[in-house]
């Protein structure tokens, strides 16, 4: 359904120490200021995706040993994504200065490159989490952590302390680690999480659901926690909520199913619980869910040599004035996909994008986008 422990391109079995060294970069940590403590106050607010967008956040996929012969084609679906959602609003492409022009050419005049050092495309992860508070905005820092210590991001894990000054951002600690693509919103005070990516020791060892939950609230300024059980251990990010459901709406949700006739196994599993948990949750304002049904396309159709393939349309990105989904070549799934998304999403263009290279090393194109709420500056 979305992959195995070795999505990601391998889990860097190569990376982890040996890729590292081939590039240069083991041992070489970059000092990061310490995060403003985080005073955790009532009025914070998470914003849900379909709100206004300043700009939108991507990186560059920096290193070979993590892509091999793959790297070309995985920065062509980079700039692809980078220059569709340039259509409509600020694009910033994180890459290393050594790689910023090659960048450039890539994605365009349309999108602004920024020499800032990143190590790969999971933008969405290790991007921090943007939160508004008395009429500003605060990065909440998830202190990405290779999601479980499963891969060594030397850079990746600083790009909180990195980033945000750029942008005057105040950055603030979690008290927990995570990243972004575990966290599903309505706006209005509702999270939707999957509780193997978060309440699991390889990022919060020791500590219970119940003690997550609260700092969940307190951090991200929500109300109510709907809990998942994702599925554990095997694909690299402990089962993504942002891969099995998402909210269309305050009150509906957009789940991801198996294609028509798929055997069952541990992810169609996943998705039978999720529909169970769903069918009967209120969210924050004590509205039931609406669940929407979104397909899967045929395995046999896509470009999917393995289980790594990502083939949800779950993990679609919304920005202003349009929404983008992956195309995955099934002609009448992507179209039934498509439909789905303009039925719940009137008034912005449903954008298909091809992402295949993306979508074989384990994400999608939500997975590589992280929007950062405001007005756009022209």
């Amino acid at each position: 359904m979305w992959g195995t422990a070795m999505s990601r391109r391998g889990v860097l079995g190569a990376m982890a120490g040996a890729g590292l060294a081939a590039t240069g970069l083991a041992g070489c940590s970059p000092s990061a200021p310490e995060p403003t403590p985080d005073p955790s106050p009532k009025g914070r607010r998470l914003g849900a995706e379909w709100d206004r967008h300043a700009r939108t956040f991507m990186s560059w996929p920096a290193l070979t040993s993590v892509w091999e012969e793959f790297l070309p084609d995985v920065r062509d679906d980079i700039a692809r994504v980078a220059r569709a959602v340039a259509e409509f609003e600020p694009v910033v492409m994180l890459a290393r200065p050594d790689q910023a022009a090659a960048a450039r050419r890539a994605c365009g005049s349309g999108v602004e490159v920024i020499d800032l050092p990143v190590d790969d495309l999971w933008a969405r992860d290790t991007v921090p989490v943007f939160v508004e508070e008395d009429g500003g905005v605060l990065g909440v820092d998830l202190g990405f952590n290779g999601w479980g210590n499963k891969q060594e991001h030397t850079y990746d894990g600083a790009v909180g302390a990195t980033l945000l000054p750029r942008y005057g951002v105040p950055r603030v600690r979690a008290p927990f680690t995570a990243e972004g693509g575990s966290f599903e919103t309505d706006g209005e005070g509702t999270l939707l999480v999957t509780e193997s990516s978060i309440v699991n020791d390889n990022r919060n060892p020791g500590r219970t659901r119940e003690q997550i939950e609260a700092d969940l609230k307190s951090a991200l300024g929500v109300r109510k926690v709907i809990w998942l059980a994702g599925v554990r251990g095997q694909d690299i990010t402990d089962a993504h909520v942002d891969s099995l459901v998402r909210f269309a709406a305050p009150g509906v949700v957009l789940l991801d199913t198996p294609f028509p006739g798929s055997p069952p196994d541990s992810w169609s599993r996943s998705a039978d619980q999720a529909r169970e948990v769903l069918s009967t949750a209120t969210d924050a304002a004590g509205r039931p869910l609406r669940i929407i049904d979104l397909p899967q396309p045929d395995p046999d159709e896509t470009a999917a040599e393995d289980d790594d393939f990502v083939s949800t349309y779950a993990n679609f990105f919304i920005a202003n004035g349009a929404v983008f989904l992956p195309a995955f070549g099934d002609g009448p799934a992507d179209d039934t996909a498509r439909g789905i998304l303009a039925d719940h999403f009137p008034g912005r263009e449903i954008v298909p994008v091809a992402i295949d290279t993306i979508a074989s090393g384990g994400g999608g194109i939500h997975c590589a986008t992280h929007d950062m709420p405001g007005t756009p500056v022209d």
